[in-house]
This record gives C-alpha cells, sequence and structure tokens, in this order.
C-alpha cells in the first residue's frame, strides 16, 4: 500500500477528530491534500461563513486518502499521461470506452503536477526563510531539474504508482553514498584514531531530508572487548531540520541539498586493547511525528486517542539502518 492510501492513516485521522468540531476551516484545509475529493469532506463550507454537513460525504471514501480520482477526475473527465513514445494505441476507438476513455496531457509527466501538495504556495507557512514545504523549489535547483529528470522519474519508475520516499530503504539507499574512512590499518593503545564519514545526496532531487518529519542520526563510538560502549566516546550528528513542536522557529538545518555531503570527524585516543570502533546511521522517516504524537496524547487527544496511539506506534516501528560498519582497532 502507497503512502498516498495512507493519507488519511490514523495520524491525521485522530487529529482531525477534534479539529473538525473546534476549528473546521483548519479541519476543511487538511483534505486539501489528505483527502481531496468532494465527496471525503465530513463538512463544507457554507455561502457567508462556518461549515454545514456535506450531503455528498462518502464515510467509506474519506479513510483512502489519495484516490485515484484524485489525480486523474476533473469535472467528470478522466485524465491520463499519453501513451509512450514509439506506442501506437489499439482497442476499441474512444468512443466505445467506458467514460469515453480518458484525455491525454504531458502534465502527468511533469514535477509541477506534484507541486500542489509538495509545495506551499507564496504566502505559505515558514520558518527562517524557508517554506515548511518546500520540495518543489529544491527540486527546481537541483542538478536532477537540469537534466530534465522529473519527480515522476524517481517516485513512479515506469509510471508505477509506487511513491516511494523516506520510509522505503532501498529508496533511500539508492539516493545517498556513504564512505568511511579510518586511515590506518592497525592501531595500538595509546595511538590517535581518526575516522572520516561522508554522506552524500548523490541522487535525491531534492534536500535530503526535504521535510521537518525525517531525521538522520549518524552514531560512532568505541566499545571495549566486551561490547560495551566506551564513557565519552559515543558521538551523534543529525541530519534534517529541527523544529519545535509548535513550530515557533527553526533550531537547526543540517539537511544536504542535492550534490551536497555531511561529513563527521572522530578523533579519539586509544587508551586500552580491543576497542572496536562503530559507525551507524538510522533514518527515521517519522522522528517529528513521534515527538509530536506523544505531546498529544499526554495533552489529551480526546476523540482521536485509539487513532493517535495507533499513528506512535506505527511512527516507532518506522526507523531503519542504512548504514553500518565495524572496525576493529587495538
Amino acid at each position: 500500500m502507497s503512502l498516498h492510501a495512507k493519507s488519511m492513516g490514523p495520524g491525521i485521522a485522530g487529529q482531525l477528530a477534534e479539529m473538525i468540531s473546534i476549528d473546521p476551516a483548519t479541519a476543511y484545509s487538511c483534505l486539501r491534500c489528505h483527502a481531496p475529493l468532494a465527496e471525503q469532506a465530513i463538512q463544507v463550507p457554507k455561502p457567508g461563513a462556518g461549515f454545514v454537513a456535506n450531503p455528498v460525504f462518502d464515510t467509506g471514501l474519506r479513510p483512502q486518502g489519495v484516490v485515484c480520482a484524485s489525480c486523474h477526475v476533473r469535472s467528470h473527465q478522466r485524465f491520463g499521461p499519453p501513451p509512450r513514445p514509439g506506442l501506437r494505441p489499439s482497442g476499441p476507438p474512444r468512443e466505445a470506452l467506458a467514460h469515453n476513455g480518458f484525455t491525454p496531457s504531458t502534465a502527468f509527466l511533469r514535477s509541477e503536477f506534484c507541486a500542489g501538495c509538495h509545495q506551499f504556495e507564496p504566502d505559505g507557512f515558514s520558518l527562517n526563510g524557508k517554506f515548511l514545504e518546500n520540495t518543489f523549489a529544491e527540486w527546481r535547483g537541483s542538478p536532477a531539474a537540469r537534466r530534465g529528470q522529473q519527480c515522476q522519474d524517481c517516485h513512479m519508475p515506469d509510471r508505477r504508482h509506487l511513491w516511494r520516499g523516506t520510509h522505503d530503504p532501498d529508496m533511500v539507499k539508492s539516493g545517498v553514498r556513504i564512505t568511511l574512512s579510518t586511515g590506518q590499518s592497525r592501531h595500538r593503545p595509546g595511538d590517535r584514531f581518526e575516522a572520516t564519514l561522508v554522506v552524500a545526496n548523490t541522487g535525491v532531487g531534492h534536500y535530503f531530508p526535504t521535510y521537518v518529519t525525517p531525521q538522520i542520526l549518524i552514531r560512532a563510538g568505541l566499545f571495549d572487548a566486551g561490547g560495551t560502549l566506551v564513557p565519552d566516546s559515543l558521538e551523534e550528528r543529525a541530519i534534517g531540520r529541527d523544529v519545535p513542536l509548535d513550530l515557533s522557529r527553526e533550531i537547526a538545518d543540517t539537511r544536504i541539498p542535492p550534490g551536497g555531503r555531511f561529513t563527521l570527524e572522530y578523533r579519539r585516543h586509544l587508551d586500552r586493547p580491543g576497542l572496536l570502533f562503530r559507525v551507524t546511521v538510522t533514518v527515521f522517516p517519522d522522528h517529528f511525528y513521534t515527538r509530536f504524537f506523544e505531546a498529544l496524547l499526554d495533552a489529551g487527544a480526546g476523540a482521536g486517542t485509539a487513532d493517535i496511539e495507533a499513528a506512535l506506534e506505527a511512527s516507532r516501528r518506522s526507523s531503519f539502518v542504512i548504514f553500518s560498519r565495524d572496525v576493529p582497532l587495538t
């Protein structure tokens, strides 16, 4: 199941359970990307002000999130990408097809098609002069854009509706190159050990990661012969955009731009025999959500409690390691 199909999962559903009565305008605005069909809204704006019950609301359709019609239907007409170059249309004439077939449009092949939900408007929310959601603009300034590589080329290869991203280990690994150099191969107690870890954004067509949600955590440390971490030897570095839960400011932004790199320099004196250097790079796709759901439950999630609890557990299970290396030293 793709993340588009999960766009109305328990995390957003649990928040909307209370928001729909407290702040219906904000709740309605969330649906623009998470459940965009007219039939997916419980309430709709009424002329003048306020909200009224939606007469066409479909209880079974709303949990399905971004469904096929979200992208392929406009004004009761069907649209889709044109046939691949070199392929000749086959089958019955269009007028003989259900709903008269579809209208081909090259818009489906371009990154601009994705910008509606993956790029804030000029008046959108920003921190430190940067939009909270800025993926399309990041792509537009990337080497991928200059090569003519579109969002669909990576996230919908061969026109498959996969939308794989930061939750997919293989997808993440394919976009970065991680190298570790440790200088000399043999060490003795008393030596100074030096290591350099480089995470290079070689294939991601936007910042790595693009949103405030994920975090990539680098952990490097020395372990003794018994497998215990040597005190004061652990170093941790986070790659991501760190913001507080209330989105009041930007604490740090260590994301890697397209073509850029992040470097960790590790330096320690080796004070005993039998030491091992261990470094791992772990992706936490839902890092912000985990903290947010914990805080929401502590404050009281009301009608959405069960959904938020389920979303929290899912977020805690979503991490994965993309690089791990043990280097025997002394």
